[in-house]
Parts: structure tokens; sequence; C-alpha cells
């Protein structure tokens, strides 16, 4: 097991050229946006989109508040599974290009929409932080993306500590990964100030710790007083059914958001590299990101439009200010760039197959010997 790095700026990419893969990519999308006099940031099909995930997050809300769910139990949960979808929808296809500064080129847009997984139960200072940061930098790399570090449950890199129940881990992951916006909304993102504030990343977001807690604090009181008190008061149903379609809502966009995000890099054909001796990275950061992330379902329009283009991973790791609306056409110059100078440029055909895949891979890393991908 790798130990944990303390200090970010001790691991360092190979530097890039001015006659390399990126800068040639680079040159390309820029010529693609200027041919077609396009912005890079959202469009008005962006702008209904927003208001359409909005809608499936509030509307059933709304009815669930107005006491007409109650009249039927079934259709009452199915009103916080529609909620779930909602989330998802906002996690996916507003908050997640705001936060990168990719939905709108006025900040102040970017900022409010952004913070709107406040409304989901998260916070927008800790996500941008292992999002941003973390995982968009040090894709893969273990003891550095927090997205691949899910404690002792779960295995995701070969570099991690095995234990025993491991081997399981391809069955019992899915429940887990559904437990995913509860620990949001509960626990993780105190632990996570906590741990930013001891690694100087709350200073990149300009906040102390004490201020961090306060507005976690007063974000979740907010956020349980809306969507928890208010449907046990209003709703004309049970509290128990008020929490147990609470928690149904949840556990939907959990499953839902970790089958998304992990099927991009936890996957067999991602590599899973290592600082050399001198902390520094084999290849540079380009290229790194493409070895280590796999699109999926590129030809669903309706799947890429729903999940905010994130079955264009590569696409987005590339180039994260870049709104989501694009990746499509994009991702045809990546894909070329990328053949002429052989980088793999990995994908699945579908969704369920890109499922299959990872199963598969949480089962291989489940596993006591020490597996390690082929690197290219």
């Amino acid at each position: 097991m790798s130990t944990p790095i303390q200090k970010l700026n001790i691991v360092r990419f190979a530097p890039k050229t001015s006659e390399s893969f990126y800068a040639e990519l680079k040159g390309r999308i820029e010529e693609y946006f200027e041919r077609n006099h396009l912005s890079k940031t959202g469009n008005k099909l962006m702008r209904w989109k927003t208001v359409a995930m909005i809608a499936i997050y509030l509307v059933p809300f709304g009815i669930i508040l107005s006491g007409y769910g109650a009249v039927n139990l079934a259709i009452y949960l199915l009103l916080w599974v529609l909620m779930g979808l909602g989330m998802v929808g906002i996690g996916t296809s507003v908050m997640h290009d705001s936060n990168h500064g990719a939905y709108s080129k006025n900040k102040t847009v970017n900022k409010m929409l952004g913070a709107i997984i406040v409304l989901v139960g998260g916070y927008h200072v800790t996500w941008r932080i292992q999002h941003n940061i973390l995982h968009h930098t040090y894709t893969n790399i273990e003891g550095l993306d927090g997205d691949i570090d899910a404690g002792v449950l779960l295995r995701f890199s070969p570099h991690s500590k095995h234990y025993k129940m491991h081997r399981f881990q391809h069955l019992y992951a899915w429940f887990l990964y559904g437990l995913l916006t509860v620990q949001w909304a509960t626990i993780k993102d105190y632990l996570a100030v906590i741990d930013y504030n001891k690694k100087d990343l709350l200073k990149k977001e300009k906040r102390s710790l004490a201020r961090a807690i306060w507005e976690i604090t007063g974000w979740k009181i907010l956020y349980y007083s809306i969507f928890l008190v208010l449907p046990i008061l209003f709703s004309g149903v049970a509290w128990g059914w008020v929490v147990l379609g609470f928690f149904l809502m949840h556990f939907f966009a959990g499953l839902a958001l970790s089958c998304i995000f992990q099927l991009a890099h936890v996957m067999e054909d991602a590599e899973f590299p290592q600082p050399l001796d001198n902390n520094k990275m084999q290849n540079n950061w380009a290229v790194h990101q493409v070895l280590n992330t796999i699109n999926f379902s590129p030809r669903s329009k309706i799947m890429s439009w729903f999940i905010g283009g994130l079955n264009y991973q590569i696409e987005h790791h590339l180039f994260p200010h870049i709104c989501h609306v694009h990746y499509p056409e994009l991702s045809k110059i990546v894909k070329r760039t990328a053949t002429k100078w052989g980088i793999p440029y990995q994908e699945e055909k579908t969704f369920l197959s890109a499922l299959i895949e990872h199963g598969k891979m949480l089962k291989k890393l489940g596993k006591k010997e020490n597996w390690l991908p082929q690197t290219a």
C-alpha cells in the first residue's frame, strides 16, 4: 500500500513542449471554435436543460409537500425516486460545468449555479477541491486522487492495501455506491475540510477551517429543514415513510452518480501510474489523462444529454473549461489526434458494456495477488 502524499507539489508531470500531442490538439480545438464561430461555454440548449433538471428535482418535491402524493404510497415513493433522478441531472448537467467555469462566460453565474450542490446535500468548496484540483490533476494516482480512495471497504487501485473482504467487493460495491450522496449529506464534507486544511488546500478557496465548518453546518441545516422536515410536517405521510423516501432518493442518486464516474477510470484499460523515484510522472499531464480515462456510450444522445457529456470523459479531462455540449464534436478531433500520436483512445460502446467491465475490474482488484494493469 502506498503512503498517502501530503504535499501536492512533490509530484510533477513530464514537461509539455511546443511540439507535443497536447499542443497540436489545443491548436485543432481552437481552430474548430474559431472556424464555427462558437463560444466554449454553454448555449440556449444548456439553459433549457438547466430548467428541466431543476424541474425534475423540485416538481416532485412540490407534489410531495402538497399532500397529493399521500394518496398512494407507491406513487409517493416514486416521487422521491424522481427527485433522485433530478439530483443526478443537476449534479452532472448543471453544477458540474458551473464549478469548472464552463457553464457561462459570466463568473457570477458559474459561482451561483456551482453552489446549487447545496440543494442536493453537498458543499461546493469541498467538491471543487476534490474534483477540480485533485481528481482532474492527479487522475488515478494513489494517495492523491480522492476518487479512488474509498477507505477500507472498497479497493479501486492495485496500489491500495488488500483486505480479505475485497474478494467480494464486486458483489457488495453496488450497495455502497448507493450511499455516496448519503455521505455527502452527512459526514463527508466535514472530514474533507479537515483533511484539506491540513494540506493547505482550503486556502485556494479562500476559506479558513472555521468558516468552512460553519458554512457546511448552515447549509446542512437548511437542506434538512427543507427536504426532510417540511415533508414530515406537510406531506400527510407518516414520518417513517418520509425517511424511507428521502433515503431512496439519495440511494438512487448515489448509485447512478457512482456508476457514471467510476466507469471512466476504474477499468482494466486504465493505468494506475505511480511517481518515479524522483517523484516525477513518466508522462506529461495530457497523455496521463488520456491513458487513465475511458469514454462510454458515445453514440447515445440521450445518455450524453442527461449526464452532462460525462460519457465523454476523455474530452472532459483534457478540456474541463469547455462546456459539455461541445464534447461529441470535440471527441472526433481528440480521437484523430491521439491516433496520430500513437496514444490509445479508449471507449466502451455502451453503458452496459462499460458497467460489466467495471464489475470485472472490481473483481480483479479484489484478488489478493498484486495485479497491475499493463502500461502503454
